[in-house]
């Protein structure tokens, strides 16, 4: 197969291609380069910034996906707190670390979550930790378990097993490398961080080309990274970004093309964990004193009766009501600095029941205090009459199924996109008050919106929008370690365990089953 090397002007990078339809997609790391071909979505990157003579010319292309015929949904579960995660041990891919009893019990509540989902198969790495993870989800189910060395966790070499500390003590410049960039951290003479890119990438070959139209895979931490950006399209810059946690639950649905080729493919949710995603302050080991938590306002009758989701400026209904107490009563975990919501009526009415509920935290036991929170509306997160300007049938989008973006025209995705990103700046400057350390802002507003600040968080285009999936009264959550001026970090998104019985079950399609 031929590809051509096509130079950048004025740029030390290249295009690598086999057809000549691509759009150039810019990231906020300015050695990464996606591009999004007409057959698919394929990514190039220049080995960033590295001063490595072996890989100063070389270039990552990600082969087309094999193509498919029917939808596939793919559930990847990363694995229970392990010994090793306890003492704080780089673990890698040794395999010297089994579950604990909290390891052990969070499997179980993984295996509760997809109790009632009929897999046709599942992939495990083959390290301890992972496998006996899976068998505890597995239950007594009798598909078949296919142990796969690639989804085993990142070789680490010298690294492993050793405490945290007695890295840094040791290796010290190479330790700091791996901590702050980890894409070009070299040990042994290896790049672990490409080399599990790669592994990922040949993993979905072998998920893909698999009959099964329901698949689990159990693996690990920086594996299950790799994999969802590699899905995506994403680089080995978005390393640390996309947050797994121990038995986090992400999910990706497979759409094939009428014409073909790579298939579509959507995040359904990224994270859902066993604990509540609130609690905990860190991402990936660093303290996050910034947040912005990302509501979709509840269910609204017009999601039944207008043509397109809450294309109305309606109240939410029954549902939306309980949908928007439950995200209220999730939120009372966290002490909020600021409520940002767009001007209609069942945002409004969202974030209000939030405010209500952050007041009555005294009464509720949560907080010694009232907490008066500070509530604003934003025109920018409305863009719920750019929606209602489409003229699709309605019969063409069913309610927020995955990725029922596809096929707006691209001036209306232009228009949401644009939207979205000055609502990103606004919202960026909301967290720069320094005088609060600490503050987490909630924003309310229509998943279209929310998907399209997810996408500015991580330094995405448009074409990315329809990468994403949010439910009604779903929440996202983006962690700043470094502050707003520094990479966002994703801690889940559609996270929805918190509506209970009212959720959308965590693998169930808003498609038939026939489907899925």
């Amino acid at each position: 197969m031929l590809y051509i090397a096509t130079p950048l002007a004025g740029h030390d990078r290249f295009l690598l291609h086999r057809n000549p339809i691509f759009h150039v997609c810019s990231g906020r790391d300015p050695n990464f380069l996606r591009i999004r071909l007409s057959s698919g979505l394929q990514e190039v990157e220049k080995t960033p910034l590295s001063k490595d003579k072996e890989f100063d010319s070389q270039l990552y292309a990600s082969i087309p996906f094999p193509s498919i015929t029917a939808a596939k949904r793919v559930i990847l579960v990363r694995h229970g707190q392990s010994t090793w995660n306890e003492e704080g041990r780089i673990q890698g891919s040794s395999d010297f670390s089994v579950l604990t009893k909290k390891g052990e019990s969070q499997a179980e509540t993984s295996r509760q979550m997809l109790i009632d989902d009929n897999f046709d198969v599942c992939f495990t790495s083959p390290l301890i930790r992972s496998k006996r993870t899976a068998e505890i989800i597995w239950g007594g189910r009798k598909e078949e378990m296919i142990p796969e060395s690639e989804l085993r966790e990142i070789d680490l070499y010298s690294f492993q097993g050793l405490l945290k500390h007695e890295g840094k003590a040791k290796f010290g410049q190479a330790f700091r490398r791996w901590q702050i960039d980890a894409a070009n951290f070299s040990i042994d003479g290896h790049y672990p961080v490409r080399e599990l890119w790669a592994r990922a990438r040949n993993s979905w070959t072998k998920i893909l080309t698999h009959e099964g139209k329901s698949i689990l895979v159990v693996a690990h931490n920086a594996v299950n990274q790799a994999l969802v950006a590699t899905a995506m399209g994403l680089g080995t810059a978005y390393f640390r970004i996309l947050l797994q946690s121990n038995c986090g639950v992400s999910v990706l649905d497979f759409t094939p093309r009428v014409e073909g080729g790579s298939p579509h493919i959507c995040l359904n949710r990224l994270n859902q964990t066993p604990n509540s995603p609130i609690a905990t302050g860190t991402s990936g080991g660093r303290k996050a004193g910034k947040r912005i938590i990302l509501v979709c306002y509840g269910s609204t009758q017009s999601n039944i009766e207008a043509k397109f989701p809450n294309s109305g400026d309606r109240p939410m209904n029954m549902l939306g009501v309980i949908q928007s107490q439950k995200t209220a009563e999730l939120l009372l975990d966290l002490k909020v600095s600021s409520i940002i919501c767009s001007p209609r009526i069942a945002p409004t009415e969202t974030a209000m029941a939030i405010s209500k509920m952050q007041e009555a935290a005294d009464c509720l036991g949560a907080d010694c205090v009232p907490r008066y929170v500070d509530m604003k509306q934003m025109q920018h997160l409305e863009v719920e009459s750019i929606l209602g300007q489409s003229k699709k049938d309605e019969n063409e989008v069913q309610h927020l199924q995955p990725g029922w973006l596809k096929g707006f025209k691209d001036q209306m995705m232009a228009e949401m996109w644009d939207q979205s990103g000055q609502a990103w700046r606004s919202l960026l400057d909301e967290l720069s008050n320094e005088t609060e350390p600490e503050q987490n802002v909630v924003v309310v507003g229509h998943p279209a919106v929310n998907i399209g600040l997810i996408g500015h968080c991580l330094n995405l285009s448009k074409e990315w929008m329809c990468s994403f999936h949010l439910d009604d009264g779903s929440i996202s959550i983006l962690d700043f370690p470094d502050g707003p001026t520094g990479r966002g970090v994703i801690r889940c998104v559609n996270y929805t365990a918190h509506l209970g019985r009212w959720s959308i079950p965590i693998t169930r399609s808003a498609l038939g089953d026939e489907d899925f």
